[in-house]
């Protein structure tokens, strides 16, 4: 009877202080539903559609409010105005990376997606410069893709026509640019090492965006010591930790300071600069994060960006008809597309920029902290308190774009066809946050795409009337259906 009592005590105790922290944490921070003790508003949530949660909650309490996952607080920015105010206007003081513990587990505050700090600003720097094409010899990383996208096109001919899923072909082509970028050299698409490293990211992003992981994310003391698909991702983070190690001992073998091939040397050429000046920085930790987070970064996000656009294609055939018509304009048959080209294609430009618009990739964003106590409209948001910031509310303005939930490369075309800028596009967020590869993915994504339909007509095995293109919403990313089509040689 005794330990029952003591358990009782216990809860209530722990109850009680959840009741009174919460309410305490309250008082200055922007309003929102009451949460619940302990849980928070978690109860209150479409855990599998998020967003449409955040837009009832908006039309309640505003463009700023506050939800509790958990115990702690996450105060929410929607809308246009209150994300760039955040991101742009005090990008210094929303720079920080919210907490998101499963990847506090194997990045440990290294790399540059969930670092902080000065560590995050030299990764960072250091990251950009190297895809800025800065010491990587003498291919830049516009030839890396260009090789990629020929290689691509061959591996599509071998379909002969037939129906197939695109979504492994289109994976490879990306994860083949990372390792490009990194290791110097790309994969045949039946190479085992390519196939087992896209087997494990694949098997991650599947996890990361399961409702298990948003449930582990809250209590992960508890759930630490229990089996769950969270332990998959970290023996499959520790596979790619290890494959990459393994390529950096060769690379320090074969390293030649004065002619550095690819990310690795420019890293270990780093080290050993860094060294003579006893940084803590440039280390084997880092340098396996920071190529970790490009491969976790630039692998799936690009090739579902892809897919989802061939799908969309499909569904207006009278926008492929016009980009194919604007590509043999300016490009032709018989050269590969290149970035000059795109300043001459404000049609094509416009509809990749639409691809990323209507499919609101990454409706939440990565999480953000602000980095010191603000005053932010009238709220006090202490230092560490997380930021969400919804990219939907931004990429579907309908002051912005008139029926955003429409398909409509006129979104980012004047009334005389050029190409028209937004500030509302933002699909790989804003500020000091930006996402780092946002370079790479816009030529991948242009190179990619007009190479294919320079080369192939694209059939639908279905009336395009019928082709379903809503969304599969997952808790992190939006992914498209699954859908075959077929590549037909021009």
């Amino acid at each position: 009877m005794y330990p029952v009592v003591v358990l009782v005590l216990g809860l209530s105790c722990l109850l009680l202080f959840s009741v009174w922290r919460q309410n305490s944490g309250r008082r200055k921070l922007p309003p929102g539903p009451t949460p619940f003790p302990i849980i928070g508003n978690i109860l209150q949530l479409d855990i599998k559609d998020i967003t449409k949660s955040l837009t009832g909650f908006s039309k309640a309490y505003g463009p700023v409010f506050t939800l509790y996952f958990g115990m702690k607080p996450t105060v929410v920015l929607y809308g246009y105005e209150a994300v760039k105010e955040a991101l742009i206007d005090h990008g210094e003081e929303f720079s920080g990376r919210g907490r998101f513990p499963l990847s506090e587990k194997f990045a440990k505050d290294h790399g540059i997606v969930f670092s902080n700090g000065h560590r995050w600003k030299e990764m960072r720097r250091f990251a950009l410069r190297t895809l800025r094409n800065f010491g990587m010899g003498k291919r830049s990383i516009e030839d890396r893709v260009q090789e990629e996208a020929c290689c691509l096109v061959e591996e599509l001919k071998k379909t002969n026509g037939s129906p197939c899923d695109p979504t492994f072909i289109l994976g490879c082509a990306p994860c083949n640019v990372i390792c490009s970028v990194v290791f110097q050299n790309r994969f045949d698409y039946k190479d085992k090492n390519l196939l087992n490293l896209m087997e494990k990211l694949n098997e991650n992003v599947q996890i990361l965006s399961s409702p298990w992981i948003q449930i582990y994310n809250l209590f992960h003391d508890l759930i630490d010591y229990v089996p769950g698909s969270h332990n998959t991702v970290m023996k499959n983070i520790d596979y790619i930790k290890s494959y990459i190690l393994k390529k950096v001992k060769d690379h320090e073998e074969s390293l030649d300071v004065n002619n550095p091939r690819d990310l690795i040397d420019c890293f270990l050429i780093k080290m050993k600069q860094e060294n003579q000046k006893e940084s803590l920085e440039f280390t084997y930790e880092n340098l396996t994060v920071v190529a970790l987070d490009l491969f976790g970064a630039g692998t799936e996000t690009t090739s579902t960006t892809l897919r989802y656009g061939l799908l969309l294609l499909m569904k207006h055939p009278h926008v492929t008809a016009k980009m194919k018509e604007e590509i043999n304009h300016v490009i032709g048959r018989h050269r590969i597309s290149c970035m000059q080209d795109r300043s001459q294609m404000p049609y094509t430009d416009a509809v990749i920029h639409e691809i990323q618009r209507y499919i609101d990739l990454v409706p939440m964003n990565l999480p953000h902290a602000v980095t010191r106590d603000i005053k932010f409209r009238d709220y006090i948001i202490p230092k560490g308190t997380t930021i969400m910031t919804s990219l939907t509310s931004v990429l579907h303005d309908h002051k912005e774009f008139p029926n955003p939930e429409m398909f409509d490369p006129g979104h980012f075309l004047d009334k005389s066809g050029n190409f028209k800028k937004s500030d509302y596009f933002m699909p790989f967020s804003s500020g000091k946050r930006v996402c780092a590869g946002e370079g790479l993915a816009r030529m991948e994504l242009f190179l990619f795409l007009t190479t294919i339909l320079q080369n192939f007509n694209l059939k639908s095995i279905v009336d395009p009337q019928n082709l379903d293109i809503t969304p599969v919403l997952n808790g992190f990313i939006s992914v498209p259906p699954s859908y075959q089509l077929c590549f037909v040689p021009v």
